[in-house]
Protein backbone atom coordinates (compact mmCIF):
# COMPACT_ATOMS: atom_id res chain seq x y z
CA UNK A 1 0.00 0.00 0.00
CA UNK A 2 1.49 3.43 -0.49
CA UNK A 3 -0.36 5.87 1.66
CA UNK A 4 -0.60 4.06 5.28
CA UNK A 5 -3.91 2.76 6.71
CA UNK A 6 -5.52 5.85 8.60
CA UNK A 7 -8.28 5.06 11.07
CA UNK A 8 -10.03 7.47 13.03
CA UNK A 9 -12.12 6.95 16.27
CA UNK A 10 -15.93 8.94 16.53
CA UNK A 11 -17.35 9.38 20.06
CA UNK A 12 -15.21 6.66 21.43
CA UNK A 13 -11.69 6.74 23.26
CA UNK A 14 -8.75 5.12 20.65
CA UNK A 15 -8.78 1.14 21.09
CA UNK A 16 -5.32 -0.84 20.47
CA UNK A 17 -7.62 -3.95 20.27
CA UNK A 18 -9.60 -2.49 17.66
CA UNK A 19 -6.99 -0.84 15.86
CA UNK A 20 -5.06 -4.45 15.83
CA UNK A 21 -7.98 -5.81 14.38
CA UNK A 22 -8.13 -3.15 11.83
CA UNK A 23 -4.05 -3.71 10.87
CA UNK A 24 -4.60 -7.73 10.43
CA UNK A 25 -7.82 -7.10 8.25
CA UNK A 26 -6.41 -4.67 5.75
CA UNK A 27 -3.20 -6.64 5.57
CA UNK A 28 -5.40 -9.83 4.77
CA UNK A 29 -7.08 -7.59 1.85
CA UNK A 30 -3.26 -6.86 0.83
CA UNK A 31 -2.77 -10.28 0.44
CA UNK A 32 -6.19 -11.17 -2.16
CA UNK A 33 -5.69 -7.45 -3.64
CA UNK A 34 -2.11 -6.07 -4.31
CA UNK A 35 -2.88 -3.24 -5.80
CA UNK A 36 -5.03 -1.01 -3.20
CA UNK A 37 -3.16 2.26 -3.08
CA UNK A 38 -4.87 3.69 0.67
CA UNK A 39 -7.40 2.51 3.05
CA UNK A 40 -9.27 4.78 5.17
CA UNK A 41 -11.93 3.09 8.59
CA UNK A 42 -13.65 5.16 10.22
CA UNK A 43 -15.13 3.99 13.75
CA UNK A 44 -18.17 5.55 14.99
CA UNK A 45 -19.41 4.69 18.53
CA UNK A 46 -23.34 5.06 19.41
CA UNK A 47 -24.50 7.88 20.84
CA UNK A 48 -24.33 7.80 24.95
CA UNK A 49 -27.70 8.41 25.71
CA UNK A 50 -29.15 5.89 24.27
CA UNK A 51 -29.88 2.72 26.49
CA UNK A 52 -30.45 0.19 23.89
CA UNK A 53 -29.82 -0.25 19.92
CA UNK A 54 -26.39 1.54 20.29
CA UNK A 55 -25.18 0.20 16.68
CA UNK A 56 -21.14 0.90 16.06
CA UNK A 57 -20.72 2.32 12.39
CA UNK A 58 -18.37 1.33 10.30
CA UNK A 59 -16.89 3.03 6.86
CA UNK A 60 -14.27 2.11 5.15
CA UNK A 61 -12.74 3.96 1.89
CA UNK A 62 -10.58 2.03 -0.20
CA UNK A 63 -8.45 3.41 -3.36
CA UNK A 64 -7.34 1.12 -6.22
CA UNK A 65 -5.74 2.44 -9.53
CA UNK A 66 -8.93 4.74 -11.18
CA UNK A 67 -11.50 3.98 -8.43
CA UNK A 68 -12.42 4.50 -5.46
CA UNK A 69 -14.73 1.94 -2.85
CA UNK A 70 -16.72 2.85 -0.70
CA UNK A 71 -18.35 0.76 2.42
CA UNK A 72 -20.64 2.28 5.26
CA UNK A 73 -22.29 -0.13 7.39
CA UNK A 74 -24.81 2.93 8.48
CA UNK A 75 -26.62 2.40 6.14
CA UNK A 76 -28.04 -0.81 7.35
CA UNK A 77 -29.33 -1.71 10.81
CA UNK A 78 -28.00 -4.73 12.17
CA UNK A 79 -28.21 -5.38 15.89
CA UNK A 80 -25.30 -7.58 15.38
CA UNK A 81 -23.51 -4.30 15.21
CA UNK A 82 -23.73 -3.45 18.79
CA UNK A 83 -20.59 -5.25 19.06
CA UNK A 84 -18.01 -3.19 17.27
CA UNK A 85 -15.97 -6.58 16.30
CA UNK A 86 -19.12 -7.49 14.28
CA UNK A 87 -19.50 -4.42 12.52
CA UNK A 88 -15.78 -4.39 11.53
CA UNK A 89 -16.19 -7.78 9.95
CA UNK A 90 -19.41 -6.79 8.31
CA UNK A 91 -17.59 -3.85 6.75
CA UNK A 92 -14.57 -5.66 5.33
CA UNK A 93 -15.97 -8.72 4.11
CA UNK A 94 -18.19 -6.04 1.96
CA UNK A 95 -15.22 -3.98 0.49
CA UNK A 96 -13.96 -7.44 0.03
CA UNK A 97 -16.67 -8.50 -2.19
CA UNK A 98 -16.53 -4.90 -3.73
CA UNK A 99 -12.68 -5.69 -4.30
CA UNK A 100 -12.96 -8.95 -6.02
CA UNK A 101 -15.95 -7.38 -8.01
CA UNK A 102 -13.82 -4.48 -9.27
CA UNK A 103 -10.71 -6.67 -10.22
CA UNK A 104 -12.52 -9.09 -12.42
CA UNK A 105 -14.36 -6.37 -13.76
CA UNK A 106 -10.94 -4.84 -14.65
CA UNK A 107 -9.26 -8.28 -15.91
CA UNK A 108 -12.57 -8.55 -18.26
CA UNK A 109 -13.70 -11.94 -16.20
CA UNK A 110 -17.59 -10.57 -15.59
CA UNK A 111 -19.82 -12.22 -17.93
CA UNK A 112 -21.58 -10.15 -20.45
CA UNK A 113 -25.05 -11.13 -21.58
CA UNK A 114 -26.25 -11.67 -24.85
CA UNK A 115 -28.48 -8.58 -25.86
CA UNK A 116 -31.77 -10.29 -27.57
CA UNK A 117 -32.60 -9.46 -30.99
CA UNK A 118 -34.73 -6.76 -31.65
CA UNK A 119 -36.62 -4.62 -34.59
CA UNK A 120 -39.94 -3.30 -35.21
CA UNK A 121 -42.75 -4.61 -36.50
CA UNK A 122 -42.66 -3.95 -40.43
CA UNK A 123 -46.47 -5.63 -41.60
CA UNK A 124 -49.20 -7.06 -39.78
CA UNK A 125 -51.51 -10.16 -41.00
CA UNK A 126 -54.66 -11.49 -39.17
CA UNK A 127 -52.62 -13.94 -37.66
CA UNK A 128 -49.20 -13.30 -38.45
CA UNK A 129 -46.85 -10.92 -38.11
CA UNK A 130 -43.02 -9.77 -40.23
CA UNK A 131 -40.66 -7.90 -37.61
CA UNK A 132 -37.49 -6.14 -39.57
CA UNK A 133 -34.42 -6.12 -37.96
CA UNK A 134 -30.89 -4.62 -39.23
CA UNK A 135 -28.90 -7.88 -38.37
CA UNK A 136 -31.41 -10.74 -39.13
CA UNK A 137 -33.46 -8.85 -41.82
CA UNK A 138 -37.50 -9.78 -41.95
CA UNK A 139 -38.39 -12.38 -39.09
CA UNK A 140 -41.79 -14.29 -39.25
CA UNK A 141 -44.21 -14.11 -36.17
CA UNK A 142 -47.13 -15.95 -35.50
CA UNK A 143 -49.71 -14.18 -32.95
CA UNK A 144 -49.39 -17.17 -30.40
CA UNK A 145 -45.67 -15.93 -30.16
CA UNK A 146 -46.42 -12.65 -28.38
CA UNK A 147 -45.85 -12.42 -25.11
CA UNK A 148 -46.94 -9.97 -22.36
CA UNK A 149 -49.41 -8.27 -24.65
CA UNK A 150 -52.31 -8.52 -27.09
CA UNK A 151 -51.55 -9.53 -30.76
CA UNK A 152 -54.18 -7.39 -31.85
CA UNK A 153 -53.10 -4.63 -30.06
CA UNK A 154 -50.12 -4.39 -32.02
CA UNK A 155 -49.47 -1.41 -34.51
CA UNK A 156 -46.76 -1.56 -37.67
CA UNK A 157 -43.32 0.21 -36.63
CA UNK A 158 -43.82 -0.94 -32.45
CA UNK A 159 -40.53 -1.83 -30.81
CA UNK A 160 -39.90 -5.40 -29.92
CA UNK A 161 -37.28 -7.60 -28.95
CA UNK A 162 -38.04 -11.56 -29.47
CA UNK A 163 -35.85 -14.82 -29.52
CA UNK A 164 -35.99 -16.91 -33.04
CA UNK A 165 -35.29 -20.60 -34.06
CA UNK A 166 -35.43 -22.24 -37.36
CA UNK A 167 -38.71 -22.42 -38.90
CA UNK A 168 -39.72 -24.91 -42.42
CA UNK A 169 -39.26 -21.40 -44.04
CA UNK A 170 -36.46 -19.59 -42.55
CA UNK A 171 -36.09 -17.98 -39.31
CA UNK A 172 -39.05 -17.48 -37.33
CA UNK A 173 -39.75 -15.55 -33.69
CA UNK A 174 -40.56 -18.22 -31.09
CA UNK A 175 -41.34 -15.27 -28.47
CA UNK A 176 -42.01 -11.55 -28.55
CA UNK A 177 -41.85 -8.74 -26.42
CA UNK A 178 -43.14 -5.58 -26.93
CA UNK A 179 -40.00 -3.28 -25.48
CA UNK A 180 -41.41 -0.76 -23.65
CA UNK A 181 -39.89 2.27 -21.35
CA UNK A 182 -36.52 0.25 -20.79
CA UNK A 183 -34.64 0.08 -24.25
CA UNK A 184 -32.19 -2.50 -25.41
CA UNK A 185 -28.60 -0.96 -25.64
CA UNK A 186 -25.93 -3.01 -27.63
CA UNK A 187 -22.73 -2.89 -26.64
Amino acid sequence: MQVPVQITFRGMDTSPAVESRIRDKVKKLETFHDRITSCHVVIEAPHKRHQKGKLYLVSIDVTVPGRELVVNTGKRFNHSHEDVYVALRDAFNAIHRQLETHFRESRGQVKAHDVPPHGVILRLFPDHGFIGTPQLGEVYFHRNSVVDAQFDDLEEGTEVRFSTAQGEKGMQATTVHVVGKQHVVER
